[in-house]
C-alpha cells in the first residue's frame, strides 16, 4: 500500500500521497489529489487538519473514510454553542467522589477511576484512533481557547492530576462550515484546506464511484439536476451525500429514463426543508431538461 511509519498500536503514517488516496477509497471516499496530499501531510507532520467549506461538501466524510481505511475507530466531538470542558475534555464522577469521601475522609477524591474521559482525553489515551472535531464553528470562542493546548501539543491539563499528553499525535480532523470566523490562533495550529463543491466532471466521478451500476446518462441527469438546485438560493442546498442518495434511489427503482414524475416524487431525497421544497416544485420541469 505504500510506506508506513509507526509501531504496534499506532495510527500508521503513510508517507506517499497515492497511498492516502487508496486509504480513503478503501474507506468509501473518492478524494481529490489535494485532499489526499493535505491529509497525508497533516499525519506526517503531526498536525491537525482543518477542513473548511460549505455544508455538505464532504468534509466530515474524510474523517470517517480515513478511519475506516486505516481500520481504526472515529472519536467524534460534535460542536455546539456552550460546549465546554466537561463535555469535550474530561469530567469527574462527583457522585462516586462524594460517596468515597463519605466512607473514608482521608480518601483521594481525584483518583484515576473517578476521572471520566471525554472525546479529547479519549483520543489522547487511544493508541490508534481518528479524532473528528465536527463543525467547530458552531462552538463559541471560549471553546476555541480550550482547544488550543490540544491542537498545539496533543495534550490537556487537568489541575488535579497534571498534564496528560498523547504518546503519539492522534490523527485529528476539524471541520467548519464558516458559520462564524475562526480565530487566528486555531488556524495557525492546523494544516488548512478549503473543500468547495466539486466541478461537474468531479461530481459525476464521485457518483460513479458510489453507484457504479447507474448508466452514464442517468448520472449526468442526477448530477445536473442537483447542481441546478444548488443555484436556487435555498435555505439548505443539497450536498454531495444527497446527490449520491438520489443516484442510489434511481438505481434501486431501476429508473430507465430521467422524467418529471420520478423527479417530483423523489425531491425529498435532496431537499430537506418545506419552504425549499415548495420553491423547487415550482421549477421541477427545469430539472429534467437535458444536461449541458
Amino acid at each position: 500500500m505504500g510506506s508506513l511509519v509507526g509501531g504496534p498500536g499506532e495510527v500508521p503514517v503513510i508517507t506517499q500521497q497515492w497511498a492516502w488516496n487508496e486509504v480513503l477509497q478503501r474507506g468509501g471516499y473518492l478524494p481529490s489529489e489535494e485532499i489526499a496530499l493535505m491529509l497525508g501531510l497533516a499525519a506526517e507532520m503531526g498536525r491537525p487538519l482543518l477542513l473548511e467549506g460549505p455544508s455538505g461538501s464532504g468534509k466530515t466524510a474524510v474523517a470517517y473514510a480515513a478511519a475506516h481505511g486505516l481500520g481504526e475507530s472515529v472519536i467524534r466531538l460534535s460542536c455546539y454553542e456552550g460546549l465546554g470542558a466537561s463535555e469535550a475534555l474530561y469530567d469527574w464522577n462527583y457522585h462516586a467522589q462524594w460517596a468515597e469521601l463519605a466512607a473514608n475522609r482521608g480518601a483521594d477524591p481525584f483518583r484515576e477511576d473517578f476521572l471520566m474521559a471525554r472525546p479529547l482525553l479519549q483520543a489522547i489515551r487511544s493508541p490508534s484512533s481518528v479524532l473528528l472535531i465536527d463543525e467547530v464553528d458552531r462552538a463559541d470562542e471560549a471553546f476555541e481557547a480550550l482547544l488550543l493546548e490540544y491542537l498545539s501539543e496533543f495534550q490537556i491539563s487537568i489541575p488535579e492530576r497534571g498534564t496528560v499528553k498523547a504518546d503519539h499525535p492522534p490523527l485529528t480532523i476539524l471541520t467548519s462550515n464558516r458559520q462564524r470566523p475562526l480565530s487566528d490562533a486555531l488556524r495557525r495550529r492546523c494544516v488548512y484546506l478549503y473543500v468547495d463543491w466539486p466541478d461537474l466532471a468531479r461530481e459525476e466521478e464521485v457518483v460513479h464511484f458510489h453507484v457504479p451500476d447507474l448508466t452514464e446518462a442517468l448520472v449526468r441527469s442526477v448530477v445536473g439536476a442537483v447542481r441546478k438546485v444548488r443555484e436556487w438560493d435555498l435555505i439548505k442546498p443539497p450536498g454531495l451525500s444527497e446527490t449520491i442518495d438520489w443516484a442510489e434511489a434511481t438505481r434501486l427503482r431501476q429508473v430507465s429514463s430521467w422524467n418529471q414524475t420520478w423527479v417530483e416524487q423523489t425531491l425529498g431525497i435532496i431537499v430537506k426543508d418545506a419552504l425549499d421544497l415548495e420553491r423547487v416544485r415550482q421549477r421541477v420541469a427545469e430539472l429534467v431538461e437535458p444536461a449541458t
